[in-house]
């Protein structure tokens, strides 16, 4: 027994040393680096929606129906597909009044939303105009993006991955070292380059049936990482 813990304690500081001269790790430089990449949208999302209210839930129900069924009508027959067009919320609920201290039921109102995807950016305003003018209340916001951002995203890291080798250079110049090799790229998301939508009210009336003038401006699409290299 007292040899087996002899040989034991033998073999653990027999392999202590070699911890102990383990080689440090290299020096290395960390960059930033940021891209930018700017297109013209050629897509649009808007939130329609369409209100009614009446005395009862079941006549509320009936009305917010039959005017959404108007909306979508309308904005097919602008060239909207079916599949384009995605119901995003529906409620029912009472409408109270109060006064002296007491409630009463004024009624019901029913709501429903939809978002609306439109792909020939030009008709977004007949759109609007259209769904509006046939019985929808609201327009919550108009929402610009790119129908291939994916190839516009890739475009923004690679700048990035550019921009912060190049400050790696820099950094490695001015401290008299030579850059060995690349050891790790991190991209930075953050989920804030989505292009913010545009709020809007939408109001009952001849003159909403009119083209709503829209002006898409551009998309831009941002991509960073942090780079590591080792230097020597």
């Amino acid at each position: 027994m007292k040899k087996l813990v002899a040989g034991f304690c033998f073999s653990l500081l027999a392999v202590t040393p070699s911890f102990a001269q383990q080689a440090p790790p290299p020096p290395v430089i960390v960059t930033n680096g940021e891209g930018l990449v700017k297109r013209a949208p050629d897509r649009a999302w808007v939130t329609i929606a369409a209100e009614s209210r009446a005395r009862t839930a079941q006549e509320a129900q009936k009305l917010n129906t039959d005017a959404m069924n108007a909306v979508l009508e309308k904005i097919k027959g602008a060239g909207v597909p079916a599949d384009a067009i995605q119901t995003t919320g529906y409620n029912l609920q009472p409408e109270f009044d109060y006064a002296n201290g007491k409630q009463t039921l004024r009624g019901y109102v029913a709501r429903n939303q939809v978002q609306v995807r439109v792909d020939a950016l030009a008709k977004t305003g007949d759109v609007i105009g259209a769904a509006v003018g046939s019985g929808a209340t609201n327009v919550s916001g108009v929402r610009f993006d790119l129908k291939d951002r994916e190839t516009a995203e890739r475009e923004a890291l690679r700048l990035a991955v550019q921009d912060a080798r190049q400050r790696a250079n820099y950094a490695a110049t001015g401290a008299g070292v030579t850059i060995e090799r690349v050891l790790r790229v991190e991209e930075q998301r953050e989920g804030g380059d989505m292009p913010r939508p545009m709020p809007m009210m939408a109001m009952r009336g001849e003159a909403a049936q009119a083209a709503v003038p829209m002006e898409a401006g551009e998309i831009e699409v941002r991509a960073r990482v942090t780079l590591t290299v080792s230097v020597k």
